[in-house]
């Protein structure tokens, strides 16, 4: 046990500290940016007129525009207190999601290194990130979204179906066993995520795409760190013979 809190609060702890200086070198410029049209009015009939999710392009009105740049973005140093948040908030989930990772790592029974520990966090990534992400994409201020216990719903229920069906996929032998793996990936997918009636939203396309995106790569990255330092601390602190 002391095994597994080591190296899940080492390893939470640093991949925590650098999720946040992702977050604020790629993912909080946007968010800042957001906030800006969170703030402004809907656009016209006509005008900027942006879905929940599809991101379709629109033919333009400057109205929008018009508040951002009457307002102008946050700078990033702007607000020390919001980023001291930011990291408590990113060393918290780092650290719940070390203690996940490292302990089915143990559970596993299987040797684990930082190179098996990248192949871990992997798997975290896609149980919870890419498969609710298929369904719900990040959003930012000012978007349109569902009602957000229902988008909690789907997202645990999501995230379980696919960690279940990883744990087959890697772990339980025979054909079987790797179909119900595949039903249990496509079921929340097929059964839907929550989305709203399609109503105009403040947040150009372009951006919330463009947050899609760095939210993408940002999140891969921490959870391969994660992965990676989990492996090295949990092999690091193996009782010796």
């Amino acid at each position: 046990m002391q095994r597994i809190v080591m190296a899940a609060l080492l390893a939470g702890a640093l991949s925590g500290i650098a999720a946040f200086a992702l977050h604020i070198w790629q993912t909080t410029p946007l968010i800042l940016h957001a906030e800006v049209y969170e703030a402004g009015q809907p656009a016209p009939a006509g005008g900027h007129s942006h879905g929940h999710s599809h991101g379709a392009a629109q033919p333009h009105s400057h109205a929008a525009p018009a508040v951002a740049a009457n307002a102008g973005p946050q700078k990033i140093s702007d607000d020390p207190a919001r980023h001291a948040l930011t990291l408590g908030a990113d060393l918290v989930a780092a650290i719940g999601f070390a203690f996940l990772l490292v302990g089915a790592m143990a559970l596993s029974g299987r040797a684990v290194d930082w190179q098996r520990g990248i192949v871990w966090g992997l798997c975290g990534y896609a149980a919870f990130y890419v498969a609710p992400s298929l369904g719900l994409a990040p959003e930012l201020p000012g978007m349109v979204a569902a009602e957000l216990a229902a988008r909690q719903t789907w997202w645990l229920a999501t995230a379980v179906a696919a960690i279940v069906a990883l744990g087959l996929i890697f772990f339980a032998p025979g054909a079987l066993w790797k179909a119900v793996a595949a039903l249990l990936l496509v079921a929340p997918q097929a059964f839907g995520a929550p989305h709203p009636v399609m109503e105009a939203g403040n947040v150009p396309a372009e951006l919330a795409a463009q947050f899609a995106t760095a939210s993408l790569v940002v999140t891969g990255l921490f959870w391969m760190v994660l992965g990676g330092l989990g492996g090295y601390f949990y092999q690091r602190f193996a009782p010796t013979a």
